[in-house]
């Protein structure tokens, strides 16, 4: 009998349990129809034990006790925790590496959601923050303009607080169970890899939703739509982009997919040492030989992260199938006037110059005198087939009047991923500092925004 009550009580919790989050979840839908599907996108499952509210990115799972009591309590609680845990998913923090400090990293995520939700200006998710809270957002604002769980993380990890202190953000911010988050330092799984693209669809589509909404139902939640919008930008490996300045050489290797193998052995075995058919001695291949970097020395443009960009460059250099073993790489430093000319030809010249590497010059900025440069050492024949240049900056700069006659990236080091305008003609790159200083780690992916009309040939801009 009692086993019989204590099961009708568990199916009764359940019930109640699935009510409360289906309710929760209609109101926020309510508010914000442009959540819709990633709130419809997890299943309800019951898991007593748990803290709260948590999720693999399939289920949704809930203590019914804890629910039920919080319920009682506040249900804007629920409304947010459920937004909250959502959120990581649309973010898709679950699916990220996991950082060496995995419990910063998850005070980050939590962080990162909770500054979202309190910019919300719906009353189905409205709760008074604290002095504490408030204090710790104001100093984010001042320091990042969207402030990722990615330079939260960082923050965290500069400000090398005391284990006192990260207790007391554990207790403001913290709001599900990340117990169920997959395991990313594991064997790649596809099952895995398949939720991450579903939730990044997901976004995706979120983010159109968000864009396509009147002003007035997305103005509420404009600091969600800032998030989402950086979030979604696009990434491209390195190696790859650097491809785009590449052309086709022959180079002295012997291209085994060029020949009929069964033609070459049945010669030696017929005649001895006589192949009916033998390799050829070269194989045509698409590799980057000559490309400009031009760095922008003005005062604004740190001499770290400068070297961080020429390390990441360096690294894709030495990779023998991305170059041809001879190159001419020309890294031209530059503010309102070339300061410096170097010309590189093999990855040990590369190594030597990034070893001696001084950053000249702290004037403004201007793009046209590396181009005139340029163009100079076209007459002079220094190149024979430039393909291209990348402009390595973190400030508006004057642009030239009219389009080089090689393929030009601007690689804009700010935050502002939005405000950095070039020509038509350009290629737009936005890397990030804290992207750039991880992003080795990460397997050299720096983010890309292509500007890529470049039909038009002499454009004034």
């Amino acid at each position: 009998m009692g086993v019989i009550m204590e099961e009708d009580r568990e199916k009764q919790l359940q019930k109640v349990g699935k009510t409360i989050l289906t309710e929760a979840r209609s109101e926020l839908s309510l508010y914000m129809r442009f959540l819709n599907l990633p709130l419809s996108s997890l299943q309800y499952e019951n898991k007593p034990g748990i803290k709260f509210l948590g999720t693999d990115g399939v289920e949704l799972y809930y203590d019914p006790d804890i629910l039920i009591d919080r319920f009682r309590n506040n249900p804007i609680l629920i409304n947010r925790t459920y937004l909250h845990v959502v959120l990581h998913c649309i973010f898709r923090h679950l699916f990220k590496p996991h950082r060496e400090h995995k419990g910063i990293w998850d005070l980050a995520c939590d962080i990162a959601m909770e500054y979202i939700i309190d910019g919300i200006r719906y009353r189905c998710v409205r709760y008074p923050s604290s002095r504490f809270r408030l204090v710790f957002y104001e100093n984010l604002t001042n320091k990042f303009k969207v402030p990722t769980a990615e330079k939260i993380y960082g923050l965290l990890l500069d400000l090398d607080m005391a284990p006192m202190d990260l207790e007391q953000l554990e207790m403001e911010f913290r709001m599900d169970d990340h117990s169920f988050w997959p395991n990313t330092d594991q064997t790649p799984n596809p099952n895995m890899e398949s939720l991450e693209q579903k939730w990044k669809d997901i976004s995706e589509k979120m983010q159109t939703e968000m864009d396509t909404f009147s002003n007035e139902e997305t103005e509420n939640s404009e600091l969600l739509k800032e998030e989402v919008k950086v979030e979604n930008r696009k990434r491209y490996d390195y190696r790859n982009f650097l491809r785009k300045f590449a052309v086709l050489r022959e180079e002295p290797v012997v291209d085994i997919d060029s020949y009929d193998t069964f033609l070459y052995t049945y010669g030696l075995q017929l005649y001895g040492n006589m192949p009916l058919i033998e390799p050829q001695e070269t194989k045509e291949t698409k590799k980057v030989e000559e490309i400009v970097i031009a760095i922008d020395t003005s005062l604004s443009c740190s001499g770290e992260l400068v070297r961080e960009f020429l390390e990441q460059t360096y690294t894709v250099l030495k990779e023998s199938e991305s170059y041809f073993r001879k190159i001419n790489i020309h890294i031209i430093q530059c503010d309102e006037e070339v300061r410096s000319d170097r010309k590189i030809t093999s990855q040990e010249e590369l190594k030597d110059y990034m070893d001696h590497f001084e950053l000249i010059g702290n004037g403004g900025t201007d793009f046209r005198p590396v181009f005139d440069y340029v163009n100079q050492l076209i007459i002079q024949k220094a190149f024979t087939s430039l393909k291209g240049l990348i402009y390595f900056t973190d400030g508006q700069g004057t642009f030239p009047k009219s389009r080089p006659p090689y393929d030009t990236a601007f690689a804009f080091l700010r935050e502002d991923y939005e405000d950095a305008l070039v020509p038509p003609w350009a290629i737009k790159l936005i890397i990030e500092p804290e992207e750039l200083q991880q992003s080795y780690k990460k397997g050299n992916l720096i983010n890309l925004k292509e500007n890529d009309s470049r039909e038009a040939s002499d454009n004034e801009y």
